[in-house]
């Protein structure tokens, strides 16, 4: 396989990979201390207004529904976890992926949480950093663990790929 095929292919792997270490944490989260996660539904929703040039709302909750909005959001935050992947392999290199540490997938994973911080959450009516919610501290240390999970998920998911796809 050649070097840009199998960047892709891992990317995708490790992306992926991580996005569902994230939900399992989220859903740990869900079920053992009844901490909601986002619904990806709004982020499909955000997405589905874009084609009119709507790119914030006071209250995406209360924007109107777009549909396919739920499926949209999925595929929408796998593949945002697909790029920060590959950024991290752009940044690291080829070789990261297939001899992963763990400093630069923690790195990675909570250097992500400028994306919530600074452009969904603003555009979603919460506020920079959550700072329109009831609770932006709590909002945010959640935010914070939540990337972190998606960097152990990044290292996990890259020492699987490593074992299944070794060169």
């Amino acid at each position: 396989m050649n070097e840009q095929v199998e960047f892709v292919v891992r990317a995708a792997a490790i992306g992926a990979g991580a996005t569902a270490v994230m939900d399992l944490w989220g859903l740990f989260l869900k079920r053992a201390l009844a901490i909601p996660s986002l619904d990806y539904a709004w982020v499909g929703r955000w997405i589905g207004h874009f084609p009119q040039g709507r790119f914030a709302h006071a209250n995406i909750a209360q924007a109107p529904r777009i549909r396919g909005e739920t499926p949209v959001g999925w595929v929408a935050h796998y593949a945002i976890g697909i790029v920060f992947a590959a950024l991290l392999m752009g940044v690291w290199g080829l070789n990261w992926a297939r001899h992963p540490t763990l400093l630069p997938a923690l790195l990675v994973g909570i250097s992500t949480v400028v994306a919530p911080f600074f452009i969904m959450q603003p555009a979603f009516g919460a506020g920079v950093a959550a700072s329109k919610t009831p609770n932006p501290h709590t909002a945010r240390l959640r935010g914070l663990m939540t990337h972190l999970s998606f960097g152990v998920g990044l290292h996990v998911a890259a020492l699987l790929s490593a074992l299944l796809f070794p060169v």
